[in-house]
């Protein structure tokens, strides 16, 4: 079986001349993304060893000029699942909720766990049900997180239906 890789940040633009560049950090602390060891592409082929020299600025090893890291832009940064820490008593990875199974307060399949997703409005679920179904990520609408026994209990909101104009 793979190991399951964890997204934790992501190579911005170039900082200057010398092959710093800007990073967009998901750690708790953005400072800490480097502390988890070496990260990883997507595809766990490339390995990127970061120092830290603010929030978000790195210098990566082996970078030394503007147009390398240029070349770097884009490019998510991974680490083994594995190297992060247990998570503490009633916390969880978001990553660890794909997968699970959505069920309503009443026990009825909605589908499962297919992606959480943040797009700078706050997390949802996306649910793998036909049509595919998008649940706000707030205790109100997902009141019970059980990643050890597979499931969320959902309590899905009204629908809010957009008409084209």
């Amino acid at each position: 079986m793979a190991t399951a890789m964890i997204l934790l940040g992501e190579i911005g633009r170039p900082h200057g001349v010398r092959g710093l560049v800007r990073v967009r950090s998901f750690a708790a602390v953005p400072r800490d993304l480097a502390a988890y060891g070496p990260l990883f592409s997507e595809d766990g082929q490339r390995r990127f060893a970061l120092t830290m020299l603010a929030d978000d600025l790195a210098r990566i090893e082996g970078v030394t000029d503007r147009d390398e890291a240029q070349r770097l832009t884009g490019t998510k940064l991974f680490v083994p699942r594995e190297a992060l820490p247990a998570p503490e008593e009633e916390e969880f990875y978001l990553a660890d909720l794909e997968g699970l199974e959505a069920v309503t307060e009443a026990g009825e399949a909605l589908g499962r766990v297919r992606a959480v997703e943040d797009h700078g409005g706050g997390p949802f679920l996306v649910l793998d049900s036909t049509p595919e179904r998008l649940i706000p990520f707030t205790r109100a609408a997902v009141p019970v997180v059980d990643v050890t026994g597979g499931r969320v209990v959902v309590a899905p909101p009204e629908e809010v239906e957009a008409k084209p104009e």
